[in-house]
């Protein structure tokens, strides 16, 4: 929860308040019947595997692409009818780096200025490579930054225009630590200033680091709520094994009545289920001396992967 904030919503609480959206390619139904409420200055984390719809429903949310159903508003706009309105208000990052390669930094941020028509595109430049820290390198051409610079970039991007809304698709994907932690330290600025952030992430670390959280897969959302919420709707039950000869281990409860997921955490192994009882009935006979079994509070990461495992492909 945002602090400060009061858990029970109202609509001009709300950066973010859509149901029913959905989006058809062909016979196949990408995003299904989805509703999300995000507040104004929160960090909403969307999850999934890939595939699932989570670029699609940013794309429809920022006006890029036409839902077939749905109603509500992004911004106090109706995100249907006033999808070009959004537009302005919104920074869309993209997966993919998507500027110039022989343009300077300088330039590429110019270039994004004249786009939004900004009546002080110099002004706004400058604040931009201020902000991020880029004005030491504001000459260096953009095919030339290593990934952190050039996910910094495609950020200052994003803001140059200042946005309401950031939309962030997986933006950390392909860069080292340091420039994640960074990234996220950056984001977290701006929330508290009073930016509402939507961003898709694959990574557990990154997710615990939202407000709240969404887990779409297949196209239909299946949790949602505070890092606690998620994992308590899981309903699993997680024992944790140290010990030798784990894969052996592994290969002979995997399958076994309530053991619904045998995953390898460095050097141990956790098995987890929700059915408390035949999960343990289950692991009982191999609670021996050489392995070593605790029970543990299951992890995102825990639950994420039952929820995949359980979803239903919509591929065909």
């Amino acid at each position: 929860m945002v602090p400060g904030r009061s858990f029970n919503m109202t609509a001009t609480d709300l950066a973010i308040d859509v149901s029913g959206v959905t989006k058809k390619f062909g016979a196949r139904t990408v995003v299904n019947d989805i509703a999300m409420q995000v507040r104004y200055g929160e960090i909403y984390g969307f999850l999934g595997p890939n595939g699932s719809g989570k670029t699609t429903f940013l794309r429809m949310l920022c006006g890029l692409l036409t839902p077939d159903g749905g109603s509500g508003q992004c911004l106090g706009l109706d995100f249907r009818r006033e999808s070009a309105e959004i537009k302005k208000r919104v920074g869309y990052m993209t997966q993919r780096f998507s500027f110039y390669e022989d343009l300077t930094i300088e330039e590429n941020l110019d270039f994004i200025a004249r786009l939004y028509s900004m009546p002080q595109r110099k002004a706004a430049v400058e604040k931009s490579l201020e902000r991020l820290g880029m004005v030491e390198r504001r000459r260096q051409l953009a095919g030339t930054l290593s990934g952190g610079w050039k996910q910094r970039l495609a950020l200052a991007a994003c803001l140059i225009h200042e946005p309401q809304l950031l939309l962030l698709d997986e933006p950390t994907a392909g860069v080292d630590p340091k420039a994640r932690r960074d990234f996220w330290e950056e984001i977290h600025k701006l929330a508290v200033g009073g930016l509402t952030v939507l961003i898709t992430t694959h990574y557990m670390d990154e997710a615990s680091r939202c407000h709240r959280l969404a887990y779409i897969a297949y196209g239909k959302l299946l949790a949602r709520g505070s890092v606690d919420e998620v994992i308590k709707a899981g309903g699993l039950t997680t024992w944790e094994v140290k010990g030798e000869n784990l894969w052996e281990l592994a290969d002979k409860i995997r399958g076994s009545p309530g053991v619904e997921q045998v995953v390898a955490f460095g050097t141990t192994l956790h098995v987890s289920g929700r059915d408390t009882q035949k999960l343990e009935a289950s692991i009982a006979p191999f609670n021996s001396g050489i392995h070593h079994w605790t029970k543990i509070e299951p992890g995102l990461e825990d639950v994420f992967i039952s929820l995949m495992e359980t979803a239903k492909d919509n591929f065909t």
